[in-house]
């Protein structure tokens, strides 16, 4: 049998290939020397001699360097049973986790992992990358800030698991306020924070302005809303001032 060359216990290789296993982004070889206590030339020819092995050897992992960093890839010719298998997935079983964090990208996108992470307080980047694997979140981008964060957002495919024509189509979350601090909160988060959080390079077939109309619309509520209070008020006022 044609295995893969043997690596020893807590090899260089053998702790890189296990880092490459749980990392999501391109990681450079330069956070792999760092971590590893080693010399960026040895890890970059550590790296090159996995790639060549996995090549070589026709496995079904492939190891390329990518955007400044290295990242494992499925070869192309197995991109068609992967997609099959990915496709099969039934998004009714979807964990709690699960849900939660597609419910705030959804309302949100495009957004990094921190921001995910920021409005539910808890770190959601395995759940994150699982709903990219079942092909209902995708990257749409990088953010402007410093380090330039993947921003994620949905997919064609999340709205037709859901029955959605657009995203403009989720039930408005204000609606489901308990009070109205509370509805306004929602109104300024979700606004806030599809500008504040949205990057110049975000994909453009991510429902078109959707964002920016969204913020308009949510906008224009609370102002309704507002001067329909402030009428009310002066009103009440009238009647008082008239006994």
């Amino acid at each position: 049998m044609d295995d893969l060359d043997q690596l020893e216990r807590g090899s260089l290789k053998g702790a890189i290939e296990a880092m490459l296993l749980v990392s999501t982004d391109p990681t450079p070889a330069t956070d792999f020397a760092r971590v590893l206590d080693a010399t960026p030339g040895e890890v970059v020819e550590a790296l090159s001699d996995l790639s060549a092995e996995y090549a070589d050897k026709g496995r079904g992992i492939a190891l390329r360097e990518v955007a400044g960093g290295w990242r494992l890839f499925t070869p192309p010719a197995y991109h068609e049973a992967v997609e099959k298998l990915v496709l099969s997935w039934d998004t009714r079983k979807l964990t709690q986790a699960a849900l939660e964090t597609l419910a705030v990208i959804a309302y949100l996108q495009p957004l990094t992992r921190d921001g995910v992470r920021a409005i539910r307080g808890v770190n959601s980047d395995g759940t994150i990358s699982s709903l990219v694997d079942k092909g209902l979140v995708r990257e749409v981008g990088r953010d402007t800030s410093p380090g330039q964060p993947i921003l994620y957002g949905t997919t064609r495919r999340f709205l037709e698991r859901f029955g959605l024509k657009t995203t403009k189509d989720l039930p408005p979350l204000e609606e489901f306020a308990p009070d109205e601090a509370t509805r306004k909160f929602i109104v300024e988060r979700l606004s806030g924070t599809s500008l504040g959080l949205a990057g110049e390079d975000a994909s453009p077939d991510l429902i078109d302005g959707e964002a920016l109309e969204e913020e308009a619309e949510l906008e224009a509520q609370v102002e309704a809303y507002d001067a329909q209070a402030g009428e009310g008020a002066g009103h009440a006022g009238e009647r008082d001032g008239g006994r």
